[in-house]
Formats: structure tokens, sequence, C-alpha cells
């Protein structure tokens, strides 16, 4: 099947002939394809070169272009990302997968050597295991050779020009629909199974759960900006309804039915992590548990794999290894569930939060700024959170929504190795509108809070270390604000005292980074300058007024109680001594290396009792939740969260 209008198994030379003796009217859609501008407005030709290669595209291969349009931007929201691969060796606007030559391509960097499990009531777990490689490719890493094939386009090109991508997209939703024996219809409904399997999941659920997030696409419409100035239109077709015949002739496998915990809008599929007991009284690799009974789940932590698919599937059945509660897979938005809600996994390097959160992982690289995730990961990633939020009362927000960067070290000793993933390029502003809850203005111009929120693609600060060379990364949009000493770009970085060493703008080095969603006290104002109280500190960021980086909110905030000169900071809610009954070892309160000083204000993300979780043993009949009668507020200290005594404080709301 190589291309031809009319007849789909045409070898490739015939497409390349036909292009010269098309249509005049269809002409100036084609030139963008040939590299050629159009002899009309720079305007047209700059901005409307994609939108055109879709359509022309679409007429050769006869696939409809709103189902052209609608699956690419399920792929990757119609961005090119200048040629360079997604987590998964994805190309171009259509996600063409050549995982071994983008694999081949890559270096990735590690981000800490934190302990997962974080218990002070155990030895550290530091697993030297590494992710292995799989032994062959599945088809749906190698979708960008078959593109070549049909198309007669050489696999480079369909790497680096976005309008060869495209083409090779429809020739692969061609040749989908054929093998389903679907006529090549101009109905956008009948190509339900041809979009099911272009998604390469080898599981009707998954391909289902694709194809109907791709026709909800086509039903609500989509406009937006590319990465590279394309103005790209997709109009709504509200009343279109998806004939889902066709993809039960694909010859699909169907997943189980083995009650794993996720929303029936994405597909899911039990991967158990072992609980095994192995060595001198050791075991593996996770606690067994009873939330929401026993104690509340109160955070969602976002992880990135540092790892392929397969290799990590691999590693979760490992009883030695960590463990984390979910995975979600970057192609096609499979999701993997390995520890049930109620038992705690290992992820996080902090065993309150671990008590405390359930940890999904999405399959990706921090220190790749390239390697992009796709539009289908991010969607049933947020699925999978509102429908945990929804579960577990788990509020909505950055303080409860926490990546793993954003999980404080339990102990002073701790901090410096605690990981810094999912890292500045996860896209949480487009993350939160998935989420239905978008970060917005909630206050007015001098309010006392602003809660960060650059635009991610035109946000582009330089960091360095993305590759063992130490050269600056690959510049890319990125939810990350830099903090300075003063108002002033020339001005020292903030310093963080926890992790010993100078700040730099290195891809790992939080000290003085803000996210987005993070919400935090103004400490004062110069021009297009804010600054915010920030690990006891002044911090300041350019907020100017046409282009902001933060927008006023509300929230409570506490300082320290009046005549203390100080407060000390906690990494984790631990109850005070006198609440742990006979049999359960009291674990000490100690603070990190961080306070407030008086004067100084932090935003508060919740008030929690001290607790703690003493699960030591195998057999889970020695297991206890301590709860003490000391409160904590949990507040937005640094980057990462922190602890205060409600004793120690006074809380208040923030001007408006």
């Amino acid at each position: 099947m190589r291309g031809s209008a009319t007849d789909p198994t045409s070898p490739p030379g015939d497409r390349r002939l036909r292009r010269t003796a098309v249509p005049l009217a269809s002409a100036a859609l084609l030139l963008p394809l040939l590299g050629a501008a159009p002899a009309h407005t720079a305007t047209d030709s700059s901005t409307h070169r994609l939108q055109h290669a879709f359509a022309a595209a679409a007429a050769e291969y006869h696939v409809p272009q709103s189902v052209l349009l609608a699956v690419s931007y399920l792929q990757s929201r119609w961005d090119a990302h200048g040629g360079a691969p997604s987590v998964t060796g994805g190309y171009g606007p259509m996600h063409l997968t050549d995982a071994r030559t983008a694999i081949a391509a890559t270096e990735h960097l590690a981000e800490g050597t934190e302990d997962a499990r974080g218990d002070s009531a155990r030895a550290a777990l530091r697993p030297t295991a590494e992710a292995p490689a799989a032994s062959a490719l599945p088809a749906r890493l190698k979708t960008l050779p078959r593109a070549a094939e049909l198309s007669g386009l050489p696999a480079e090109e369909l790497r680096t020009d976005p309008a060869a991508n495209v083409a090779g997209g429809a020739a692969l939703l061609a040749a989908a629909q054929k093998e389903l024996g679907e006529p090549l219809s101009a109905d956008p409904a009948d190509w339900y199974g041809a979009v099911a399997t272009f998604s390469g999941a080898d599981d009707r659920a998954t391909a289902a759960a694709y194809a109907d997030d791709v026709y909800d696409v086509l039903r609500t419409g989509e406009e937006r900006t590319t990465d590279d100035g394309q103005l790209m239109t997709l109009a709504a077709q509200p009343e279109l309804t998806a004939d889902t015949g066709p993809l039960r002739r694909a010859g699909l496998r169907t997943l189980p039915a083995d009650g794993t915990e996720c929303p029936k809008s994405v597909s899911c599929e039990s991967v158990p992590a072992p609980y095994e007991e192995f060595g001198d009284n050791d075991y593996g690799n996770h606690d067994l548990g009873d939330r929401p009974d026993s104690q509340s789940i109160r955070y969602i932590v976002i992880h990135d794999t540092e790892g392929a698919w397969d290799g990590v599937l691999k590693l979760i059945q490992d009883p030695t290894y960590v463990s984390w509660n979910y995975t979600i897979r970057s192609t096609d938005g499979l999701i993997a569930q390995h520890v049930k809600a109620q038992d705690v996994a290992w992820h996080a390097g902090n065993w309150y939060v671990n008590a405390k959160s359930i940890g999904i992982e999405h399959e990706g690289f921090l220190a790749a700024p390239d390697a992009w995730y796709t539009e289908a990961m991010y969607r049933s990633s947020a699925r999978l959170v509102r429908y945990l939020a929804r579960t577990y009362d788990i509020p909505l927000d950055r303080q409860h929504i926490l990546g793993h960067d954003n999980v404080p070290g339990p102990t002073a000793s701790t901090i410096p190795g605690m990981h810094t993933d999912p890292g500045p390029y996860w896209d949480w502003r487009h993350y939160f509108q998935l989420l239905g809850h978008p970060f917005r203005r909630t206050a007015g111009p001098r309010s006392g809070v602003v809660t960060v929120l650059p635009d991610y693609a035109s946000n582009r600060p330089v960091y360095t270390g993305c590759t063992t060379k130490g050269e600056p990364c690959t510049a890319h949009g990125s939810s990350e604000v830099r903090l300075y000493t003063d108002h002033d770009e020339t001005a020292p970085l903030v310093k963080d005292i926890g992790l010993r060493t100078d700040p730099t703008d290195g891809v790992n080095d939080l000290s003085s980074r803000v996210s987005t969603g993070q919400s935090y006290a103004v400490a004062d104002r110069w021009g297009d300058w804010t600054a915010i109280w920030y690990l006891g500190q002044k911090a300041w960021f350019r907020n100017p007024l046409k282009d902001p980086a933060a927008v006023p909110a509300r929230g409570l905030v506490v300082t320290p109680r009046e005549g203390l000169a100080s407060v000390p900071v906690y990494g984790r809610a631990y109850p005070e001594k006198e609440a742990y009954p006979a049999g359960v070892p009291a674990q000490s309160v100690v603070p990190l290396p961080y306070t407030i000083p008086a004067g100084q204000r932090y935003v508060v993300g919740d008030e929690v009792p001290g607790e703690y979780y003493y699960a030591v043993t195998f057999t889970p009949d020695s297991h206890r939740v301590v709860v003490g009668e000391d409160l904590y507020y949990e507040i937005q200290y640094g980057h990462r969260v922190g602890f205060v005594r409600a004793a120690d404080v006074t809380l208040e709301a923030a001007a408006r």
C-alpha cells in the first residue's frame, strides 16, 4: 500500500511522478509539501503551511482531513518539536515512531540517590538495578519505517519535515482502514477502527480509549498556534457518532477484567508488584495497608520513569526493587496498576508522603527536553488523577498533586539526594486544564499571594546538564521560573542551604526555581519584578504586566507566632513522642536546616495531624497507624513543600 490516491498499492515511484500533474486548484496545497512557498501573502506561507499539508495529505490518501487533524492533535497537539523525538521515539506532528534511532541518539543523566522508602525506622533502600532494554521493539515503536514503506518518502524526511510526516501518518491511516476491509470513506464516522489501530495498542480496550479521545477532539474541535508558529484549526463536529464495529475485526487481545482501580474512561491492566519475603527478614517491594480506613490518602505524586515501558515493567515486578501504584504508557495512554491504593508503595523518598500518597509514573525522561510527552498520556493521566481525587477526596491543587520534585527530604541528610522528576519540561499548566482545574487569577493586583503561571511555550529559561558534556540543554518550553537574590538577572541565584552547594542552572538543581501552579506570599515588588518568601529569604523573579510569570491569588498564609524570632520547618508531619503506643518506637521529630524568620509568610496547603505508619515486618499484624495531638500546616516553602507545627505559627488570610 504505497500511496496512490486511487490505488494505495502502487509503487512509491508513482507518488513522486504524480506530483507533477496535480490540478492547479490543488497546487497551492501541495507546494508546502515540496518545500516551496505559495505565491501569496507571507502570513499564509509562514503560518498556514502545516494546515495546507494536512489538506494535501488528506486528499492524496483519501483520509478525512478532520480525522487526520484529530489524530495528530492527540499525538502531538500538532507540534513538530524541531524534529526531535518524543520519550518513545515518536517524530513530528503524527508521532511516527522510530525508537531504535531515537534511543541510539539520546543520553540521560541520573537525578538523585534517594532512599525511595524514606523510613528512618528501616535501613535505606537503594536498589542498583537498571531498567533492561526490551529484546525486540514492539510494533507501536516502529511506525515510521512502515510509513516510509507506504509513502515512498525517506525515513529522514519523515523525521524532520512536518509536511512529510503528516503524509506518512495519512498513509498509515489509509493502510489501517484497508486492512480492516473498510472503504476510504469521506465520512469521519467510518474511521474509528483505523484510528484505534493507528494507536499501536495491542489490546482492544487501549485502542478504543485512544479512538474515543480522537473522536472527542473531533466533536469539540481545537485551535492553537504550534511550537513553530503554525496556526491550526479543527472545526467542531458536535453531532458526530463513530461506527465502532470495525474495531472488533482488528484481532486485538482483550485485557482481563481483574479489578484494577481505574476509571472506565481509560484502559487499565494489572501488572502486580510482588509482596514477597526474602533474605534476612527482608521483604519487598511495598507495604500492606488499609487505606483509606486506617489513614487518609492526601497526595498524588507525579513521576517520570527514566526508562522505557517494557524495561520499567520488569523492574516493578522485582521484589527487591522499589514500587509505585501506576505506570502510564506514552504512545497510547495505557495504564498499568501495580499496587492497590489501600497499600503503601515505596516511591517518593519520604515515608510520611509515601504513607499518605499514590504514586504515578509516566514513561519519560527528565533531562531530555526534546523527549516530549504525548497528549494521549497527559489525557489518560488526567482522567486517572481526577478519578483518584474524587474517590479519596484529594484536592486538585499543587499542594496535593505533587511532582516528585516537590516532595521534601524527610531529614537534613536526605535533602541532596531527593529526586527531581518530572522536571521543568512537564507542562503543569496544560495538565491542570485537563484536570478541569485550570490555574487563573483569583485576586486583585495587590494581593499578598501569587500563583506561578508562565506561558509554557514562550518561557524558556536556560538549563544545563541534559547530556554528560554539560552544554546548555536544547531551548524548550518550561513550567518553571528562575529566582534571583535581587531584581536583576545578573544577580546571584537564590541558594538552598539544604543542598550544601552553590546554585546552578543545572536541569536537576531545584535551589532557585518555582513551578507552575505553586503559590507564594509576596515579599516585595520593583517595576517588572516580584519578590516572594522562599526558603527563608526574599527571592525575585521577572513578572512584567504584559507577559506575567505569575498571577494574583487568594490564600491562607502562616507567619511565626508573636514573640518568636523564627520557627523550624520539617520534612514530615510526625506525632509527638507521647502518642506512640507500647511496641512502636517513637520517631524523632527533627527539623530540617530551614526556618521561617519573623515577618515572613508562606502559603498553606493543608492542616494535618501528626501521623506515622509503623510497618517494618512482612506480616502486617504488628503494623500501626499512630496519630498525635500536634497539628501541622503543609506549606509551600521552596520548590518543595514543608511542614510547620501549628503551635509555632499564626494563620491568617493574605491581603487581597
